[in-house]
């Protein structure tokens, strides 16, 4: 038996409201969208004309010489990068693996305070503690320092982002790796955690971008050098404290550089997120 089905017309009003829905959607989008265009546009009008040869491979010049760069600088924050990401995103993961598999008790629930609770904390007080730490202990600044402070920083976003990554996987998945004989614990690293993993690079890449551009808890761990240093255990300069530094002076030299060092700082941390989101939406990161 053949017969069509006949919809009803859509009524004038749920279709100017659905129209009037999307374009306030597509407002806010804009909104939302519109200061960090606007940022970054500043930042290239201002920078982009001090941005050469010179300041992508020499340290800074003394003051009243014109010339001179920000490689020290640049280098230092990969440094202070690379130590913060090798001590946070492992602690920040197996915290939120923690909150997710095993987490569903008072410890979990105390976890969960600290880690928000630590969310808020000014980043100046996350650099005290860190000169309280490992400063005094070492008896001067260092890279390591810095790395510190900023990994204390790192760990509450990676686990509670990490916590709600692993949340999403449905728990049919898990029951049917118990139901083949996998212990828990595998089931949660070779399965839920391969499952969630886009999710999980995601935070650790909004984590990393929220530290990057930190100045306050350096100026008391990494403190800053006008020279080259590769060595953890010694002053190190980063491109936040530079920008600082060039950006409170009297001189117009040192401001065209701050802008510049801003310019790059922005550039490299959106193209860091971007490297990294295109290669979880290729599989390279993913392991699809």
């Amino acid at each position: 038996m053949n017969s069509e089905m006949i919809l009803p017309q859509i009524s004038w009003r749920r279709r100017a409201t659905d129209r009037l829905m999307t374009g306030l959607s597509i407002l806010t989008v804009l909104l939302v969208l519109l200061p960090l265009f606007a940022i970054f546009a500043y930042l290239v009008i201002k920078g982009i004309g001090s941005i050469n040869i010179a300041f992508l491979t020499q340290t800074p010049k003394p003051v009243g010489e014109p010339g001179g760069g920000m490689a020290n600088a640049i280098v230092g924050s990969g440094v202070i990068l690379g130590i913060a990401s090798l001590l946070g995103v492992p602690l920040g993961v197996g915290a939120g693996i923690f909150l997710s598999e095993y987490g569903r008790n008072r410890y979990g629930d105390a976890v969960r305070f600290v880690s928000d609770v630590l969310n808020g904390v000014p980043s100046i007080v996350i650099g005290i503690v860190a000169y309280g730490l490992v400063v005094l202990r070492q008896k001067h600044f260092s890279a390591l320092a810095g790395g510190v402070a900023l990994a204390i920083m790192m760990v509450p976003t990676i686990a509670r982002t990490t916590e709600q990554m692993l949340l999403l996987v449905p728990q049919s998945i898990r029951e049917a790796a118990y139901g083949l004989g996998v212990s828990r614990w595998r089931t949660t690293l070779s399965i839920t955690l391969r499952t969630a993993t886009s999710g999980v690079i995601t935070g650790i890449m909004l984590a990393f971008a929220r530290v990057a551009g930190e100045t306050a808890p350096l100026l008391f761990t990494a403190f800053g050098n006008q020279f080259w240093n590769l060595k953890v255990n010694q002053p190190t300069a980063a491109l936040s404290l530079q920008i600082f530094t060039y950006a409170i002076s009297p001189f117009d030299e040192w401001h065209r550089q701050a802008w510049a060092g801003a310019l790059v700082l922005i550039v490299l941390i959106v193209s860091a997120v971007a490297a990294v989101r295109i290669a979880v939406r290729h599989g390279t990161l993913a392991g699809a």
